[in-house]
This record gives C-alpha cells, structure tokens and sequence, in this order.
C-alpha cells in the first residue's frame, strides 16, 4: 500500500526512514511574492517481496492554485563518506555515519514516479507566487495518480496568503561562482558561446536563491589552487604587452556586466589581486605579448616584486577609468588576500600599501579571522568566519560581514549534508539579530 504525507521543507528525509516519524504539514503562510516550498514523502509498505515498486506511471497533480505557480522535483540521496569533520559532530546532526544522504533536487523521471518498496522518498514541491494569487487562504491537494487515473493517494494543506509584500533583500550576499569549473564539468572552451549560455544559467540561477553579488574573474582567481598548478583560464579583461606597456580591452568584461544586469546581479566581488593564505604570491594573469598569448604573471612572481607593481597600478588604473565611463565602478568590492592569518601581517600590509592610494574611497574586503588585521586598520570591511566573529561583534564593526566554510562544523550552523536544515536556516535569525550586512 502506498503511503503519503506532507510535511515541511526542513525534514531530511532519509531512505530507511519511517514515514511516522515525520510531522505532517496542514499549514502554511507567505506573503504575496514569496516563494514557499515543502515535501510529500511517499513509500510502499507492501509485504510481498516479489513487487520491487509500483508501476512507474504516478503522476502528481496540484489542485488548488493555479498549476503554473508550482514546480516539483524529487529528492534525490547521494553518498556522504564524512558526515562531519568533527568524531561525532557536535551533537546536532541529523546522522553522523558514512550513507546516503538527501540533497540534490532532481527533475521527476520523464515514467513518472517510481515508489520503491521499503523506501522512503520524498518530492519537493516549490510554489512561487509573484504576487499572482490574491490574499487568501487556498486548500492546496496532492494527488499520485495511475495511467488509468486511478488516485493513490492524496494529501492537502492549507496555505493563507498574507495581503503584503517582501520588501527587496538588504543584505549583499555572495557564493563564490567558478567560471572554470562550469567549463571544466561541461567540457566547453572558455568564453564560447556555449560557455557563456551555461554561465548565465546558473548566474540567473544564483539570482533567483538571492545571490546578488558574483565573483568577477577580471583576472583567474587565485583560490584553493596548489601551489605550483593552476585553475583552467577564464580571465575576462585581456592584456596585451608592447614595448614595455600594458593595454586592456574590456569587451568580455561588458558582456559579463550585461549578463548581470539582465539576471539580477546588483555588486561585482573583484577577483583577489594576491593569492589566498598569505598574499605570497600574483595571481594567475596571462596577456598577448610580441603575438604569443602566454602566461606574465603566476606562482613564480613575488606578490611585491616592481614588475607585478608596475602591472596591478596600470591595471586598477584602466579598470576603474572604464567602470566610471560605465558607471558602474560604485557596484565593484575589491579583495587583496583570501583568509590571511596573523603570521602574515606585514606582507598583507605590505602588498595592500601597492594599490590603497588607487582603491581610495572602494570596499576592500577580505575573509580573516584575527582581530588584529581589523584593531590595525588593514582591512576596512572584514569579513569573520561565523565562529570568530565574537570580537568584531564586540567592537561594534560596521557594516560588518561573515562567513562559513568547511571549518566551521561545531556549534554553528553550515550546510554539511548531515546536518538538520533548521542548522542551516537558523543563521538569518542571527544575521537580524546582528544586523549582518553581507555573507
């Protein structure tokens, strides 16, 4: 027998679950442009073990609300080996064992839906209303139907409709965004057109989950990059060398801007002008020189070396010129070194002294966790991880921004697969309750 419920968008519904275990859902509430969502569980508790599943020909149907408002997808499981970086966690995981976790939001099988005997399974049914339904309350119903249109089951839930809207997002929020990776994973050249369409998929992507600034490769960025290797080129501002002198074309950095304009991306978070974890080092930059377009700057050239110098004021200089002319250099925040740490003061001091004078009156921020870059005023904006914020908290920083990562598994919410996903949506109480600028 197939067995349904609803319940809310933050169970994590595991395949050897019990369908009782999980609270039911009857009611939920959004203001008139929101975007809800929440889960049918379903399973099939049938004793004969000859049936593996259920005829895969289920379809779910909404009745209710307009069927356009809502689209739905299925949860899938994937392996998880190391559910926390901590033995044991910190007592607020879901599981702590090596499994199958759910996560990824995957479209339904183009059969149907498949129920599998003794496994529980969920969909996630998402419902943005962009003030498309007047203030109400609406009896939304789900029902798995056969091809026959038999209905197997069927499941409702109140949803009242608040008669007010969700003012813009305040707050700057950002996910490093990886124009490589994305040329890498669907093996495409760097700035094709086929490139650029899958960039703007998931730039638009990012947009509508409220990212509202993009990491801007004007240059690779020099992130999780080992020593001595490199990140597949996907510098936007083109560099070309003569006699001595730097000359940049903009035309691909335009186009990107455009893209963000047209997607809904409001900042530009400036790739980082040193390497990440001590400022060492340039950051990957290749150019056109006496016709050959070949790496100038990378891992062997010192972070304050007088050829790197000379490069960044000329580039910086050409690059806010263009962006005035654009209007649009008021969008743009600058890094100088990702995570830099106390042992490496006096070169982040050093290496930020190069550019100060040109990024006068510009947002410089960077990721850190020692108080002192802060005290010592090296960084104007600094951006804390989420358990060493206390400080900056303390000082009263303003406009102060935080962060997460793979460190921060104990006692703060994150995203690890195996935490409860109240973990992970209880750091918007904090940011209000801190009045968090930017994350």
């Amino acid at each position: 027998m197939i067995q349904t419920k609803i319940t809310s968008s933050m169970e994590k519904c595991f395949l050897d679950g019990n369908i009782a275990d999980y609270a039911e859902l009857t009611h939920l509430s959004a203001l008139k442009n929101e975007r809800i969502s929440f889960q049918l569980l379903y399973t099939d508790d049938t004793v004969d073990a000859t049936i593996p599943y259920r005829a895969n020909t289920f379809r779910l149907e909404i009745e209710g609300i307009d069927k356009s408002l809502a689209s739905v997808r299925r949860v899938e499981s994937v392996p998880v080996t190391i559910p926390s970086l901590g033995e044991g966690g910190d007592g607020n995981f879901a599981r702590t064992t090596p499994g199958l976790y759910p996560d990824p939001l995957m479209p339904l099988h183009k059969g149907g839906i498949f129920v599998m005997r003794g496994q529980l399974q969920s969909l996630w049914v998402e419902i943005d209303l962009g003030e498309r339904l007047p203030a109400g309350e609406y009896t939304v119903t789900l029902k798995l139907v056969d091809g026959q249109k038999e209905v197997h089951a069927k499941n409702s839930l109140t949803l009242k409709v608040i008669d007010a809207l969700l003012p813009e997002q305040e707050m700057i929020l950002t996910q490093w965004f990886h124009c490589d990776c994305l040329a890498t994973y669907y093996n495409v050249e760097p700035w094709s057109e086929e490139h650029w369409r899958i960039v703007e998929n998931f730039a638009a992507t990012a947009a509508k989950n409220g990212i509202n600034m993009l990491l801007t490769p004007v240059h690779t960025p020099p992130l999780d990059t080992a020593v001595g290797k490199e990140r597949t080129t996907v510098q936007l501002v083109d560099v070309t060398v003569k006699n001595g002198e730097y000359s940049f074309s903009f035309d691909k950095l335009d186009r990107w801007i455009e893209m963000c304009n047209r997607v809904g991306i409001r900042y530009f978070e400036i790739a980082h002008l040193f390497t990440q974890w001590g400022a060492q080092r340039a950051p990957k930059i290749e150019a056109c020189t006496e016709g050959e377009y070949k790496r100038i700057f990378g891992w062997e050239t010192d972070s304050t070396s007088e050829e790197y110098t000379t490069y960044l004021r000329a580039f910086l200089t050409a690059f806010l010129a263009h962006m005035k002319a654009r209007g649009d250099d008021k969008r743009c925040y600058f890094h100088i070194s990702d995570e830099p740490n106390k042992l490496h003061v006096d070169r982040y001091r050093a290496v930020k002294a190069i550019v100060a004078d040109i990024l006068d009156g510009y947002p410089i921020m960077d990721a850190l966790s020692n108080f002192e870059f802060y005290q010592d005023g090296l960084v104007e904006l600094p951006i804390p991880a989420s358990d060493h914020i206390e400080p900056f908290i303390e000082a009263d920083v303003k406009s102060l921004w935080t962060y997460y990562c793979c460190g921060q598994y104990k006692g703060t919410s994150n995203r690890f697969m195996a935490m409860p996903l109240a973990r992970t949506r209880s750091i918007g109480v904090q940011m209000f309750k801190y009045n968090i600028s930017g994350f």
